[in-house]
C-alpha cells in the first residue's frame, strides 16, 4: 500500500515515466527534490520548461537548436560535403566527443521498426534526400546503431541513394553489435569512423 501524500505520489509517478528509472529510484529523486529549497526547485522546473519551449530542431539537419540552424550547420569550418547520418540527436554528441569528425550530420529521429509501427515515412529521410540533391554532397556515412532495426534502416537508405553520384559508407564494426552509440567509448567510436567501409 502506498501511503505517500498525493502530491508526492504525483512526482514519483512522473519520475517513473523517465527511461531507466524504476519505482525506488523515482522515490529517491522525488525525496531529493522535495528536500531542496523552493528556489532550487523553481530553477530545476524553469530549466525543463525553458528547454521545452525554446529548443527546436535545426531546419537543415534535425539537431537541437535555439536558432533556425544548429551550431554545427552554422559552422563555416565544417566539411559540408560529408554527412554523417545518425538515428538520434544524442548520437551527434557521441561523435563530437571523439573530435575526429569535421563533417556535418543528419538526424533521422529513429529507425525503421515495423513492430513499433515506425516506417520510413516516420523518419527524417525525405529531408536527407533533399539535401543530397541540393547540396554538393560527396559522402554519406550511415551511422545508425548496429542493431537489427539500425541495419535495416541503413540498407533502406543505401537502396534509396543507389545511382546517386556519391560515396556511401557504413561505420566499421568496431562498434559492438546490439549496443547504442551513446554508450560506446570515444576510442571505439573514433576507430569506427577511421575504418568505415563502402557499402
Amino acid at each position: 500500500m502506498n501511503d505517500y501524500p498525493k502530491y508526492l505520489q504525483d512526482i514519483i509517478a512522473e519520475f517513473s515515466k523517465l527511461p531507466g528509472i524504476g519505482y525506488k529510484t523515482a522515490v529517491r529523486l522525488s525525496m531529493y527534490v522535495i528536500n531542496k529549497n523552493l528556489e532550487d526547485v523553481m530553477k530545476f522546473s524553469d530549466a525543463i520548461k525553458n528547454c521545452k519551449i525554446n529548443l527546436k530542431y535545426c531546419e537543415k539537419c534535425g539537431n537541437f537548436s535555439e536558432e533556425r540552424f544548429c551550431f554545427i550547420c552554422s559552422d563555416k569550418s565544417r566539411d559540408v560535403s560529408i554527412i554523417c547520418v545518425v538515428q538520434d540527436v544524442k548520437d551527434i554528441y557521441a561523435f563530437e566527443k571523439t573530435r575526429n569528425f569535421n563533417g556535418v550530420y543528419h538526424v533521422l529521429h529513429g529507425v525503421i521498426s515495423p513492430s513499433k509501427g515506425i516506417g520510413p515515412d516516420s523518419l527524417n529521410i525525405d529531408n536527407l534526400i533533399k539535401r543530397i540533391k541540393e547540396e554538393k554532397i560527396q559522402e554519406i556515412i550511415l551511422s545508425t546503431s548496429p542493431t537489427l532495426e539500425g541495419e535495416a534502416t541503413s540498407v533502406y537508405i543505401s537502396k534509396l541513394l543507389f545511382g546517386e553520384n556519391l560515396k556511401i559508407t557504413r561505420l566499421a564494426y568496431g562498434v559492438p553489435l546490439g549496443s547504442d552509440l551513446e554508450y560506446v567509448d570515444e576510442i571505439t567510436l573514433s576507430k569506427a569512423l577511421d575504418f568505415r567501409q563502402k557499402i
